[in-house]
């Protein structure tokens, strides 16, 4: 059985303060949180930490080939990964942050190279579910957001759904209920132009080519 005191519930919509900063303090550490995003349950560790991503891996059992996105708070963090951000990605950020849709950018040369899996390349979102967004935003730090199951099976969308291991290795799960499960992101290249859709999802490419004109 799980540790119960690992598990604590939250608001789906206000999340209480203090389980946030516990959860903050725990990814300063270099510790590992379960987070509720808009579709399913998310792996949240300190995205400038090489320690902490590695650990990532080995929750999920990734191939070091396969990068990992990450969550920001707002625009204004993007530079923090992104060589550069194009006039494309500027547009689809005003249009459909926070959530819906992550955007791959040309990675900053001093990032993790776990990170990017030596692609060059990072994925970025800012998240659209309150919990998640109030964690990075409460943090002080740039997440992961990659998905809380062992890689290549599937997505988590209630806590009672989490692989034993990946619930031992955490450090702390909040528990926001049930989530709605479905599509994910759509994830779109905007280091190509025309930009690239490489997933779709929750955003259409008509949506995405009408607020690009």
């Amino acid at each position: 059985m799980p540790d119960p005191a690992k598990i604590i519930r939250v608001d789906p919509v206000s999340p209480d303060k203090k389980t946030v900063q516990t959860a903050g303090k725990i990814l300063h550490q270099d510790g590992l949180v379960i987070f509720p995003a808009a579709c399913m349950y998310g792996v949240a560790a300190n995205a400038l930490s090489t320690k902490a991503i590695e650990k990532v891996f080995t929750l999920k059992q990734r191939p070091k080939d396969k990068a990992i996105l990450v969550l920001v708070p707002g625009p204004e963090s993007v530079l923090d990964f992104a060589a550069s951000i194009p006039e494309t990605a500027r547009k689809l950020m005003a249009a459909f942050w926070p959530g819906k849709l992550t955007l791959v950018f040309k990675a900053k040369n001093d990032l993790p190279k776990a990170l990017t899996a030596g692609t060059g390349k990072i994925g970025i979102r800012q998240p659209g579910h309150p919990v998640a967004l109030k964690l990075v935003q409460t943090a002080g730090l740039l997440l992961t957001g990659t998905s809380a199951n062992l890689s290549g099976q599937d997505n988590c969308t209630t806590v009672g759904q989490l692989p034993k291991k990946i619930i031992e290795q955490s450090n702390l799960i909040l528990d926001a209920g049930t989530l709605k499960g479905g599509s994910g992101s759509t994830i779109v290249d905007v280091t190509t132009e025309p930009v690239t859709i490489l997933r779709q999802g929750r955003v259409s490419t008509a949506q995405i080519m009408a607020a690009l004109l």
